[in-house]
C-alpha cells in the first residue's frame, strides 16, 4: 500500500512539474491498462460461457450406486474443448425451500469432477453425502452444483 501511495505522489509531482513529458506517458500507460482491463474481462467472459456449457446432474440413488456412496453425478461437457479440471459446491436443499441443508459448514465442501473430459464427452460417478440436518431423508432432497470453476484445454 506504502509503495502505491508513493507512485501515485511521484506521478503528481512529474504531472505537474514536467506536464509536456509525463502526460503522453501517463496517457499510454492508462491505454496499456485499459486494454489489459479488456483482455481478462474477455477471457473471464469465455470461462463463463464454457461452463455455462457444462452441465451436471445430481441425484440421491440406492439403486446405481453403493450405500456409502449414494449421490450420483453426471457430468455432460457440451463444449468444442476438453474439459482439464472442474470443482462445485453442493447446495442441498428440500423442494419449496431454499435453505442449504448440508450441517456444518457448506462453503468448505468442494467437490471434485473428472481430470480430462473430452469435448461432448459424459462422466459418471458415485460419491459420497455431507452430513445433512437432522430430520430430512437423503432421497427426499434436491441436489444442485454451485459456485462452478473449471479449466478448459486451449
Amino acid at each position: 500500500m506504502l509503495i502505491g501511495v508513493l507512485l501515485a505522489v511521484t506521478w503528481l509531482i512529474l504531472v505537474i512539474r514536467y506536464p509536456h513529458k509525463a502526460l503522453p506517458v501517463s496517457l499510454a500507460a492508462l491505454c496499456g491498462l485499459l486494454l489489459l482491463a479488456a483482455v481478462v474481462v474477455w477471457q473471464q467472459e469465455q470461462q463463463s460461457r464454457r461452463l455455462s456449457r457444462v452441465e451436471i446432474r445430481l441425484q440421491h440413488d440406492l439403486v446405481q450406486c453403493p450405500g456409502a456412496r449414494p449421490l450420483r453425478v453426471e457430468v455432460h461437457n457440451g463444449n468444442s474443448r476438453a474439459l482439464r479440471e472442474l470443482r462445485w459446491k453442493l447446495y442441498v436443499h428440500s423442494p419449496g425451500q431454499s435453505a442449504n441443508l448440508i450441517q456444518g459448514r457448506p462453503a468448505e465442501l468442494d467437490y471434485d469432477g473428472p481430470g480430462n473430459l473430452l469435448a461432448d464427452a459424459r462422466w459418471q460417478e458415485c460419491l459420497p453425502l455431507p452430513a445433512l440436518r437432522p430430520g430430512y431423508r437423503p432421497q427426499s432432497l434436491e441436489y444442485r452444483a454451485i459456485d462452478l470453476r473449471g479449466r478448459f484445454t486451449r
